[in-house]
Order: structure tokens, then sequence, then C-alpha cells
């Protein structure tokens, strides 16, 4: 109980700083929409410059690098990794001081999607060097540190690789163990400890590493973050190059620190502030997560609608057919809901001011969970086709399976983003309900929250728009997050601080909040859309059409998971794992 209060306290911390304001999707757990913080959705085609730069990027990734053969020799080569230097996607964010780009998450994002959606292997390779190796450094750095180290990263002359998963760490970034010792001398720390899964761990040149430092009495101590360099003494790579399923020719590696030196001034950002730093990392590896899922998704598309309509079956097209239809309706909605997702988070990162850090999770959930069904079909659709070698797609398939366990499990960000946005409706009710017991002058509090509620009863949450059309939608995205913030309010009524273990209800609670998002970037899309002179008549069509069909579709998932939070067969799927767990065979 103790280990898990402190777990509690620690969470808190993180999601408590105050550095930001409450972010769009805070507001859907209290059954509001604010606008305000969703901002307007990033219509604006991109630069000259940033668009010769996709042009590049798509032609040189066409040019030389080579799927199959980086999927078959487990390896990008080292001519590929100094042209994606040139494309300047190895430093498109970094600030131009540095040599970097500067370019916006927005635009990133779209260079993403060109990665994606050629090879898994290589946009994994980028996002690990990119988005959440030197971030750390940009985002906490010294500037002596980022004078340091940043020019090499900017042009990949340095790879970086971010050091977090352990053993008995991963998906439980607070469970780190590599300990960071103090010297006697007060001039730096020894790490010692293990690191496995680390995606340019074996190659990379700059590393951040998160280790343990003392903190007290506890004896547990505090996360903080390293800049480790592999010429210091005590670095061993174990494995240089895991065998792995997919994305094989990214370099996944096993790293030890055998009583490794590192100076004092290599400490990034605050010491004990590890944690927070590597969640934030996290956050922009996650949108980059959904570009490049976008990109796969894209591709997917593409190639099932050329084949559909080629392959006759029964002397039909394959595009003939219902089931088909309903597979590439649902393939090419999700991808559309997917990349407006993607960039609206993007751009919310862009303008600051907000916090992000559900939203983030809830696009990395909703894009690699999306992208696998959307492979699978794809699988589906072309047939026995699909399972051979010379097709993309047995590929795909294995590099996308990574994408729901690495940066954070899917079951576990489902946790975090109710938890997370079901903790300032928990702060409120118990503000009001010790307002209602005491006689310390809060009758504000309770005034303001009672106003709310018979507010959200009398009239559902503004959902604002230029265009008329989409009356409907809005609507009906309005009346479900009316309801959902019942249904919030109702479990933490329910089950207070029992909530915690309730991972059933966590689940659906999360993914009603992820559909909301999901739809409310969709919407917001559309509306913009509907004003801009940038898409033909037929695009715009197109792309109502598209929305549409999954505004529609994710409010039958929504009306579904609302329905099962009151009625569902819980208790009985615990009775059966525990009927299961009982008849395990012992393990040979």
């Amino acid at each position: 109980m103790e280990d898990r209060d402190a777990r509690i306290a620690e969470a808190e911390s993180l999601l408590a700083d105050g550095e930001l304001g409450p972010g769009f999707a805070d507001g859907l757990f209290f059954g509001t929409f604010p606008a305000e913080r969703l901002g307007a959705y990033p219509l604006a085609q991109p630069s000259v410059e940033v668009a010769a730069q996709l042009a590049s990027l798509a032609e040189y990734c066409h040019a030389h690098v080579d799927p199959v053969k980086i999927d078959r020799e487990a390896v990008i080569p080292n001519a590929v990794v100094a042209g994606l230097g040139r494309t300047g996607v190895l430093g498109a964010c970094l600030p131009r001081a540095f040599g970097g780009g500067g370019l916006s998450q927005v635009d990133y994002c779209r260079m993403m999607e060109i990665l994606g959606g050629h090879c898994g292997g290589t946009a994994l390779f980028v996002n690990a060097h990119h988005s959440i190796g030197p971030r750390a450094l940009v985002l906490f750095g010294t500037p002596d540190q980022q004078r340091r180290y940043l020019p090499q990263l900017a042009t990949g002359e340095s790879l970086s690789a971010f050091a977090l998963t352990e053993p008995e760490a991963g998906s439980d970034a607070a469970n780190v163990q590599t300990t960071a010792t103090p010297t006697s001398d007060g001039t730096g720390y020894r790490l010692n400890g293990e690191k496995r899964w680390i995606t340019n761990g074996g190659i990379a040149d700059v590393l951040t590493v998160m280790a343990r430092t003392p903190r007290g009495s506890d004896g547990r101590g505090e996360i903080t973050a390293f800049i480790v360099t592999p010429d210091m003494a005590g670095f061993e790579v174990i494995e240089q190059r895991m065998d792995k399923c997919g994305v094989r020719g990214s370099a996944t590696a096993r790293l030890a620190f055998r009583d490794l030196f590192v100076p004092r001034e290599n400490i990034l950002g605050e010491r004990g502030r590890g944690l927070k730093i590597a969640l934030t990392v996290l956050d922009f590896g996650r949108v980059t997560f959904g570009a490049s899922c976008t990109g796969a998704a894209r591709f997917c598309v593409a190639r099932s609608t050329e084949h559909v309509q080629r392959r006759v079956q029964f002397g039909q097209a394959l595009a003939e057919f219902e089931l088909v239809r309903a597979k590439l309706a649902a393939m090419a909605s999700d991808t559309f809901a997917m990349e407006a997702m993607t960039r609206q988070t993007a751009a919310m990162i862009d303008r600051g001011g907000h916090e992000f850090m559900i939203e983030t999770a809830m696009l990395k959930v909703f894009a690699t969970e999306r992208l696998w069904r959307i492979i699978n079909d794809t699988i589906q659709l072309y047939g026995g086709l699909a399972y051979f070698t010379d097709q993309p797609f047995e590929r795909m398939m294995r590099d996308a399976r990574i994408n729901t366990i690495g940066e954070g499990a899917n079951d576990v960000l489902r946790v975090f983003i109710a938890l997370a946005g079901m903790r300032g409706v928990g702060g409120e009710l118990q503000q009001v309900l010790e307002a209602l017991t005491t006689t310390s002058g809060k009758a504000g509090k309770v005034s303001a929250y009672f106003g709310r509620k018979l507010g959200s009863w009398i009239h559902p949450p503004d959902v604002p728009l230029r265009c008329g059309d989409l009356r409907d939608e809005a609507s009906a995205l309005a009346s479900q997050t009316r309801r959902f913030g019942a249904a919030v309010e109702r479990a933490l009524r329910t089950y207070e601080l029992a909530i915690l273990d309730r991972q059933y209800q966590l689940g659906r609670i999360s993914d009603v909040a992820s559909e909301l998002f999901a739809s409310a970037c969709v919407l917001w899309r559309l509306d913009a859309e509907s004003a801009s002179s940038d898409l033909s008549d037929a695009e715009r069509l197109y792309h109502r059409t598209l929305g549409r069909h999954f505004l529609r579709r994710s409010t039958r998932h929504v009306a579904a998971l609302l329905h099962e939070l009151g009625d569902n067969d819980d208790a009985l799927t615990t009775s059966t794992a525990e009927a299961v767990l009982r008849q395990a065979p012992p393990a040979k």
C-alpha cells in the first residue's frame, strides 16, 4: 500500500506541475467542449521551402531506400543514413541555430508520413534519432550541452538514442533499476545497470539515459536523465542488433553500464526530474508514431483500391462486393481520421499553452490500432497474394506489430488516459464534498459546480462550426460529450478510489475519450476545409464523404461503449480468467 501511495504521489507531481494549462481532452472528461484549447485545424499548405523538402525526401526514398533489402539484410546502410541527413529529416525540428531545419511539428509529421508509407524500419530509425533522441536536449539541455551535441545530431553526423527500457522497466517507466551513485568527490556519478530494446542504442553517438539517483531514507531514489556517450569507460554494447520480427532495419540494442563514470555536467535537466523528461519526450515520439502510421495506412488504401478494381472473381470485380466495400470504406475513413488527429495534435504542440500528454497518448493508441486493422484488411482483400514476400504487406504487418507495444503499451496508455483525464473531475468532486461538509467558506465552489451541472442538463456543450451542413454531426458529438462527462462522474461516485483498479471500466472510458477526440479532429478538419480555397470541389466532397462515414461509425461505437459501462460481463470475464489461470499447465 505504501508503494502504491508513493506511485500515486509521483504521478500527481508529474501531472500537476503547473507548467501548462489543462488540455482539450481534460474538458471532455467534464462533459465540455473547450474549442479554444483545440485550436484551429492546421489546414495551411506547407511553405515553398518545406514543400520542396518533402518532395526531395519522397524522391530520395523511392530512389535510394530499398525497404525489401533493408528488411532482408536487417540494416539501414550508412549511405542511406547520410542521404537522409542531406534531406534534412534527421534534424528537421532542431533549432536553426544548431544546424537544424527549425520545422514545426506539423511539417515534421508530413515528413514522417512519407517515411511511414515507404519503410517502417527507416521511419522508426528516424523517429528514435530525431523525435525522442535529441528532443530532451532541445527542451531541457543547457546552452553548453546544446552547442556540444546538437549540430552533429542535426546533420546525422552523430546519431542519438533514448535509453529508458530495462528488464524491469518498460511501460512501467518509473521502475528504472539502473543506478547512478554520486562519486565521493562530487564530480559525477557511477552508472550501473542494463538497458534493452534500445533503438539505435548500439550505433548511437549520444544517448539520453535514465538512471536512479539517491533520494534519501526511503531507499527508492529519484530518476535522473544523463547524457552518455559510448566512449565513456564502462559503456558496453551487449548486443548491437537484436534479431526481431519486424522493423528489422532499425538497430535494437542491449546495453550495459559497468561502473560507468558520467561527469556532473552531463545531467540533463534537473536531478530527480528524469521521469518528467522521459514522459515529455515520449509525447513527441507518439505524435510522429501517428504520422508514420498514417503514411502506412494511406499506402494500404491506395494499393487496396487499385487491387479490388482490377481483381475479378465470380465474374465481378472485387470492388462490386459489399463486404469488400465495407472494408474499403472503413480503411479510407479511418486513415482520414488518423491524419486529422495527427495534424491537430501536432498543431497543439506547435501552439503551446496547454497540456497535450493525454492527446498524444490517445493518438498513439488510436493510430497504431487502426493501422493494424487496415493492414489486416488489406491482406484479406489481396488474399493469398499478400501472404508472399513479393508483395509488401507481410513485411508491413511485421513492421506494424511493434507499434502497439513501443513507447508505451496501448493497454497501459488506456489506463493512463482514463486516470489522467478523470483526475480533474475527481478533484472537483472532492472539493465540493469538502465544501458541503465543512464551514470553510467554499460556497462559491459548490455554486459553480451545480451551476455547471444544471447548464449541462439543459444544454449540451457548444461545438462551434462555420459550416451549417455539419450541424447534425456537431450535435451528435455534443450530446455524446455530455453523456461521457456524466458517465465519468458516475464512475467516480460509484467506485471512488477503487476506480484505480477497475481496468475494464477504465479501458471503456479511455476508448470513449479517444473516439470523441478523433471525432472532434475530423469535424474540425471538415469545417476548416468547407471554407478553404486550396481544395477543389471534388476533393472537398470526397473528404466530406470520408469524414461523415467515420463520424457515423464513431457515434455508434461510443454509444456501445457508454452502454457497456453499466451493462457488461465483467464479473464473468474475471471468473473465466481465474478458471483459465487455475488450469494453466506448468511451464516446461
